[in-house]
């Protein structure tokens, strides 16, 4: 007990504070965990992983450019590297709910990468061998650090995480797709009966959002991509080398595999958020195709007898306490719910981005939290999407057994006997209930023959005008 509550003295600009005795991080980073007690949210893995990349890279180029002796770069790149590594997650200990630069999580940074240099060097934690701001910060500012390691850590995880994904989840809808193709069923809109589709003809559609969803996507790796390091404080670049923030990006982009560069307007980088927000949006838009995707097949697998029933989701649990037997879609319903958390963390970055005032934003922090999750969820519930649900779908015969019975075939009949003569059989049919051809038959001089050609639901799948014309 007594080594738990060991401390040490570190300073910082204010002044002494103690610190825990065995903890890398100093008197900055101390103060801050006494001044946000808000939460439990931390910055996340893939996050703290830029960070760390930065400072490596950033001490390897300042030696490089002669501006930082090359032992204690070596001590600041070995010490930064076990960062990356995820050795020191431990040490990252700060709220989200912070000052809103990320100031004190830059701090947290720099010193615990300076005092594990320390140790690398042969001297104490605290001793100052290599500094935390003159040395592991030269050349940055917390005001183009933490944005550049937002746009990094997201560019990243949707190149490694999301893309993947949701590749995957296109080719397990394009296979249900064909699959399906030859399932002749209802169509809908509104709610309501509409000519025949093809359920394969869904399937595509579905499959068609993902791919436009990561088009959008690849789109906002190119916002992300560009990024503010170079600035320092206000955009100016002040106490940097010129040649510094290429050299840095071309070192972080053979790191990570993918390219980043200087922005070509420090001073639009760092006082807006815009490139994330527009990168979020593109995050909002495949949550909003998602839901769609999700509801569609939890609607069209409603029943399985009193709903519409036309597929079959795999059973992957029971659906009721007290109802035996039930099964719910349950995987469906956890994609609308990663969904809507996806939309409002969308709702939480806008805010966030408005919160530029003058030369700096003041929300980066929840910023970069909630898009990092918005990454991770979207991730991780595709996966599961296409694992669990899409790829164990079933078609029934109930939406086949449901055409020859659907009013909406007469817009067939509709340039043969004219739009109101096509309407009167829909409403004897439904009036009746009759189908549309056993009306005809009464109604109209049509041999079977013809009939049975303008009937064929499977020309009505098709463009072209013996398929009858589209309706709304």
């Amino acid at each position: 007990m007594a080594d738990e509550q060991a401390t040490r003295t570190e300073r910082d600009s204010m002044g002494e504070m103690q610190v825990p005795a065995n903890a890398y991080y100093g008197a900055s980073t101390q103060r801050a965990v006494l001044n946000f007690p808000i939460s439990d949210l931390r910055f996340p893995r893939r996050f703290i992983k830029a960070l760390g990349q930065i400072k490596l890279c950033a001490a390897q180029v300042n030696a490089e450019l002669g501006l930082l002796d090359e032992k204690l770069a070596k001590a600041i790149e070995e010490a930064a590297q076990e960062v990356v590594d995820g050795k020191l997650d431990s040490e990252f200990v700060l709220d989200i709910f912070q000052t809103g630069s990320g100031t004190s999580t830059n701090m947290n940074a720099n010193e615990v990468i300076a005092n594990r240099a320390n140790e690398l060097l042969g001297g104490a934690r605290g001793s100052r061998l290599v500094h935390p701001n003159d040395h592991v910060n030269f050349g940055q500012s917390s005001n183009d650090v933490i944005p550049t390691a937002m746009h990094i850590s997201a560019l990243v995880a949707i190149q490694e995480d999301l893309l993947p994904a949701l590749d995957g989840l296109e080719r397990a809808l394009n296979q249900k797709a064909v699959e399906f193709m030859e399932v002749i069923k209802t169509g809908r809109t509104h709610l309501q009966d509409a000519t025949p589709i093809r359920l394969g003809q869904e399937f595509r559609g579905y499959a068609g959002q993902i791919e436009r969803g990561s088009r959008r996507l690849r789109h906002a790796q190119e916002e992300l991509a560009e990024v503010a390091l170079g600035g320092t404080a206000v955009g100016t670049g002040v106490n940097t080398h010129p040649q510094f923030a290429r050299r840095v990006c071309e070192q972080l982009s053979a790191l990570n595999n993918v390219f980043i560069h200087e922005t070509n307007n420090h001073f639009q980088a760092q006082s807006t958020l815009d490139n994330v927000v527009s990168a979020s949006g593109a995050l909002n838009t495949l949550s909003v195709s998602l839901m769609k995707i999700a509801n569609d097949i939890r609607w069209l697998g409603s029943g399985p007898r009193a709903g519409i029933g036309e597929i079959e989701l795999p059973a992957v649990q029971p659906g009721s306490s007290i109802m035996p037997g039930k099964v719910n879609p349950v995987i469906a319903e956890s994609v609308c719910m990663v969904c809507a958390q996806v939309m409002g963390n969308h709702t939480t970055i806008t805010i966030g981005g408005q919160a530029g005032n003058f030369e700096i934003n003041v929300m980066m922090p929840i910023v970069a939290y909630t898009l990092l999750q918005s990454i991770s969820l979207l991730t991780a519930s595709a996966k599961n999407f296409s694992a669990q649900c899409i790829t164990g779908l079933k078609a029934t015969s109930k939406g086949q057994e449901m055409v020859e019975r659907g009013l909406a075939i007469c817009t067939a009949l509709a340039p043969v006997i004219g739009y109101d003569a096509a309407a009167n059989l829909a409403k004897e049919a439904a009036k009746t209930g009759k189908t549309i051809r056993e009306v005809a038959r009464e109604k109209t001089t049509l041999s079977e023959e013809e009939l049975d050609h303008i009937l064929n639901p499977a020309k009505m799948t098709e463009p072209g005008l013996e398929g009858g014309p589209a309706g709304g």
